[in-house]
């Protein structure tokens, strides 16, 4: 009985230790598959331009392949570029203020209003047309200090801020401008500086704007400043923690009026280049620019939390919604099908988004 009953003990013993093996296999590999898991979310987090370039890639190709040499042509290219300047403009001010964890609803209005006053000032009251535009960026400039000054100093959520000051902004757009457009054969008789940016010039097969080169420097210049200078770091700061940012001796209010600011700068500065892109000064134009902002900066991969994303990765956004609007069109397919295809990719950007701060948090 003794022997039979050791035997069974024994059985036992192995069975229970051949469990704990097995579970530390499991607990593991559970490890290795967490650490990878875990590894390839602080790669996102490093490199929020990532995904978004990726898909820009894929989708270039796949055009490619579809249509062959016919989109894959400098041209084709190159028109890219000259559909997205506005939005590439108009998203590197937004990128600024949701960097922060803010969002500006008034880039367009800023945008538009900005170009009626350049105009109007050249052609209501005379003025050279070079202080006209100074007087314009000058003025986008103001706005986005009185965005910031409400944000920062009044405490009021900027969703909530910058939805009135949009609605403000616009009516004073329509009133100030009796809601007339100046014609492009006038201004290209009397004020052709403020068509500039329409301008073309060709380098092979390949046709660019000033405002597509302009485009790509104001990016370029951004993310310098974003990633290498201490000013640069303040903002990641403030979106990431405002509270610890602070403690840390980052002026935070003053970074915020700083972002506003220079947002509404660069929007007037877009306005300036809506005129070279449509020849006219139009009151009613860019009517899409806020949601064509916000599409490219969520595309690109900037949490819309704040603390996190590449102005790179927005450039890459925008440039996603051209290459889709142009694909498809030269496809031939409704155009309903890249307000789709967008809508999914604004989805999934937010999806990896939150995955990445659950990753990292």
């Amino acid at each position: 009985m003794s022997d039979t009953g050791n035997a069974n003990q024994d059985k036992s013993k192995l069975s229970y230790e051949d469990v704990l093996k097995d579970a530390a296999t499991t607990v593991a590999e559970f490890e290795e598959d967490e650490t990878l898991s875990r590894k390839v979310q602080n790669w996102l987090h490093a490199t929020p331009s990532a995904v978004p370039m990726f898909v820009l890639l894929v989708a270039v190709l796949v055009f490619g392949l579809i249509l062959g040499g016919k989109f894959f042509s400098p041209f084709a290219l190159t028109l890219i570029l000259q559909q997205v300047m506005i939005v590439g403009i108009t998203a590197s001010a937004q990128t600024l203020v949701i960097l922060t964890a803010g969002i500006d609803l008034s880039v367009g209005a800023i945008m538009v209003f900005s170009s009626v006053i350049m105009g109007q000032f050249t052609f209501r009251y005379g003025i050279p047309v070079e202080i006209s535009i100074a007087i314009g960026l000058m003025a986008g400039a103001g706005m986005g200090f009185i965005n910031g000054v409400l944000v920062a100093y009044m405490k009021l959520p900027p969703f909530i801020v910058t939805l009135g000051t949009w609605q403000i902004f616009l009516a004073a757009n329509f009133l100030y401008s009796s809601n007339e457009t100046i014609r492009s054969q006038e201004i290209a008789e009397a004020a052709p500086a403020l068509q500039l940016f329409g301008e073309k010039f060709g380098i092979g097969g390949a046709v660019f704007t000033y405002g597509a080169v302009a485009m790509l420097v104001i990016v370029l210049a951004l993310a310098y400043v974003l990633r290498s200078t201490a000013w640069g770091r303040h903002v990641y700061a403030v979106g990431d923690d405002p509270e610890a940012a602070e403690l840390a001796g980052v002026k935070v209010k003053n970074v915020l009026v700083q972002v506003y600011c220079l947002a509404g700068l660069i929007c007037a500065f877009a306005g300036w280049a809506l005129i070279g892109r449509i020849g006219s000064v139009s009151p009613t134009s860019g009517q899409n620019a806020n949601i064509e902002a916000i599409t490219a900066v969520a595309i690109g991969g900037i949490s819309l939390f704040g603390g996190r994303g590449s102005i790179l990765g927005a450039l890459a956004g925008g440039l996603i919604v051209g290459v889709f609007s142009l694909g498809l069109r030269m496809i031939g397919t409704d155009p309903q099908w890249t307000y789709l295809l967008i809508g999914a990719l604004i989805i999934f950007a937010v999806a990896v988004d939150q995955w990445i701060r659950k990753g990292t948090a």
